[in-house]
């Protein structure tokens, strides 16, 4: 177990007049983002992770903390529960950035009592992390879903294979299993014997069968919101995708502010179905053959591009963290006003264009003029160093490796 120093740590929280915020999980982004949220509030940070190469280690805004891997959850609590026993002298408000660590303090809130997470508690969140309760939930509602089949036996895989239009997917019903075998949401399948392969191998992990809605990235849309105890939405954000990494099914690349009623309103309706309460991203596609919003999912926890949030005054970290404090807060929302504003994380976007075989000109001009670049910030200059320095270093690394394997008997 690798505790943080502590003098260092204690003169850090010892200079401040708030409760610590603990940030886990920072190895992109998302994580990097809510550091620098919750440190603009005058919280001091302590960002968690089990990688020393995570970008949120390279800000200067957060006491850093190696941590054993969440997957080992009796490890990772333990190593909480120490970190916390040692060095808080009042409880920290917690904001995990994945799913993982996410079940790790729900699970665990009697040992994890020093840790106040925002929002719902585990009796919420665990049905809520399946994609079957979601879907049975948003049905029930009124809101549109894919087609999907909840497939337990090689029988009920083969009945969906035969109903399904091609290419579609294998999703997880449990995403935390799956993400870490497979390393990526969904697994794409051109013809029926390829979707029956790939619901064997996803046999564990409650996989879901289901439609691919055509489209391309930009038919993604999210509802960011962070609901209070009594169910009232202190923020709301909506905007939608323009490119994934990888292109089709991966991680916002370029976001867009974009405000629609309409989503927003399905996006809450169906938080209050779900009976959850807390920072959540709600996701839809939007369906050219009938114009209806399809639920993709809900993530009960911060996304990655909620930056684009922040820059357009929905500053979600921030609500959470002041909110679990008691401070009085004036609802904020998004608007038509914020609509084309872009988000991007650029020295990645670059990255897999170039994988991609897209030309410069087209990633260009995916970003667009005036993006909110996320990793980049005046204050805390170094994360976006390291980032741009990878589009120089990779390639570099990567031919130097080919060289040396060609001299290799």
């Amino acid at each position: 177990m690798i505790l943080p120093r502590r003098d260092a740590l204690g003169r850090r929280l010892a200079r401040s007049l708030l409760p610590p915020a603990v940030v886990l999980d920072v190895s992109f982004v998302n994580g990097l983002e809510a550091i620098r949220s919750l440190a603009a509030a005058g919280a001091p940070v302590i960002a968690v992770d089990h990688r020393q190469s995570a970008l949120g280690f390279r800000s200067r805004l957060a006491h850093h903390v190696l941590s054993p891997d969440p997957m080992d959850e009796e490890a990772y609590v333990s190593f909480l529960a120490a970190l916390a026993e040692r060095e808080f002298s009042e409880p920290a408000v917690v904001l995990p950035t994945h799913d993982a660590p996410l079940a790790a303090v729900a699970r665990n809130a009697a040992r994890l009592a020093a840790y106040q997470l925002p929002g719902s508690g585990w009796d919420v969140l665990e049905p809520l992390q399946k994609k079957r309760h979601q879907y049975a939930v948003a049905e029930a509602a009124g809101i549109g879903v894919p087609l999907t089949f909840a497939a337990d036996s090689e029988d009920e895989a083969r009945v969906a294979a035969a109903a399904l239009s091609y290419p579609a997917v294998v999703k997880p019903g449990d995403p935390i299993p799956f993400k870490r075998r497979f390393g990526r949401p969904v697994l794409l399948c051109q013809t029926p014997d390829e979707l029956m392969e790939a619901w064997r191998s996803a046999a564990d992990c409650e996989p879901l069968l289901q439609e691919v809605i055509p489209g391309d990235d930009a038919t993604l849309w999210t509802v960011g919101s962070y609901t209070d105890a009594s169910g009232a939405a202190l923020g709301l954000f909506c905007g939608r995708k323009l490119v994934q990494m990888p292109r089709g099914f991966g991680t916002c690349r370029v976001g867009e502010a974009r405000w629609r009623d309409d989503i927003v309103e399905q996006a809450l309706a169906l938080l209050a179905a779900l009976g959850y309460q807390g920072i959540a991203q709600t996701e839809f596609r939007l369906d050219p053959r009938d114009e209806r919003f399809k639920l993709m999912e809900v993530n009960p926890r911060l996304w990655q591009w909620h930056g684009l949030a922040r820059a357009c005054g929905v500053d979600l970290p921030r609500i959470a963290y002041l909110d679990v404090l008691g401070r009085p807060q004036r609802p904020v929302r998004s608007g038509p006003q914020h609509d084309g504003r872009r988000w991007v994380v650029a020295a990645a976007h670059l990255r897999a264009s170039r994988q991609e075989g897209t030309s410069l000109r087209r990633a260009l001009r995916e970003i667009g003029p005036g993006a909110v670049e996320g990793t980049f910030d005046v204050r805390d200059p170094l994360p976006a160093i390291v980032q741009a320095s990878g589009l120089v270093t990779a390639p570099i690394a990567r031919r130097l490796h080919r060289r040396g394997g060609k001299g290799e008997p």
